[in-house]
């Protein structure tokens, strides 16, 4: 038997158990603890955590990806000084994701450029950094999917998938009107979640003029009812948070 065949092996055992970190990082490991006296339990210990460490990682990757955020931005990179109306104790408390484990909603409201949507993004990405499935998906293109998914009768699959999110992100609410059967099948998404799954909402609209968005008043009260029952609200109204960034990058650059 070639002196090799005991690794080349080993590396199919490895891929088969799919264990890539093990196949990885196996021989170099050894050397070192070979080096440092470590005994085999020790040095498979390592490797194990290793292992369970780089899974994690792969783990968030994936939620993240499925996740379909447009960008992935942190509470680090968010200038909260910028928008002195948004509670920063709130917004850390709520990066720890107890609201989702108790099913409570966010509702981001604010005048556009405030960093809306940069809050909701980071806290779905720290909800995938503590297990959670998470959605993204603006209100518009939700609305345009589930009458596409009506029209070609997979409507319910469709909504059953958003049902099934831990943490389901539905940005720029308020944005475009609503036709009549667009915003009943967007009340059907919230109705299903009703104390079911989490929801952020970010909006430039007041409550008040939710209405010229569903174009009814009783859907809008009925949605507002389940929607703000548990409910955590974000004040980001103030100076465009965008425009501010744009003026600090131009005069940065005059300054070079």
């Amino acid at each position: 038997m070639s002196s090799d065949a005991p690794q080349v092996l080993l590396a199919h055992h490895l891929k088969a158990l799919k264990l890539p970190t093990f196949l990885r990082e196996h021989e170099k490991l050894a050397r070192q603890c070979a080096a440092e006296g470590v005994d085999h339990t020790r040095y498979l210990q390592r490797l194990a955590e290793l292992e369970l460490i780089d899974r994690e990682r792969r783990l968030v990757e994936r939620r993240i990806k499925v996740a379909r955020f447009p960008a992935v931005k942190s509470l680090d990179s968010f200038q909260f000084t910028a928008i002195p109306s948004l509670n920063k104790s709130l917004v850390l408390e709520l990066a720890r994701c107890a609201y989702v484990e108790g099913r409570e909603n966010i509702i981001a409201l604010g005048n556009s450029g405030t960093g809306k949507t940069h809050i909701a993004i980071a806290l779905g990405l720290a909800a995938c950094q503590k297990g959670l499935s998470v959605g993204f998906v603006t209100a518009s293109t939700l609305v345009h999917d589930l009458l596409e998914a009506r029209d070609e009768r997979r409507v319910q699959k469709l909504k059953r998938s958003l049902a099934a999110y831990k943490l389901l992100i539905i940005d720029e609410l308020g944005y475009v009107p609503l036709s009549s059967t667009g915003a009943e099948l967007l009340f059907e998404v919230f109705s299903e979640r009703y104390e079911r799954g989490s929801t952020i909402v970010t909006s430039n609209l007041p409550f008040d003029e939710w209405t010229s968005v569903f174009g009814s008043e009783r859907l809008t009260g009925a949605l507002l009812d389940r929607l703000t029952h548990h409910v955590h609200i974000l004040e980001m109204n103030g100076e465009s948070y965008r425009l501010r960034q744009a003026r600090g990058r131009s005069k940065d650059a005059a300054q070079v």
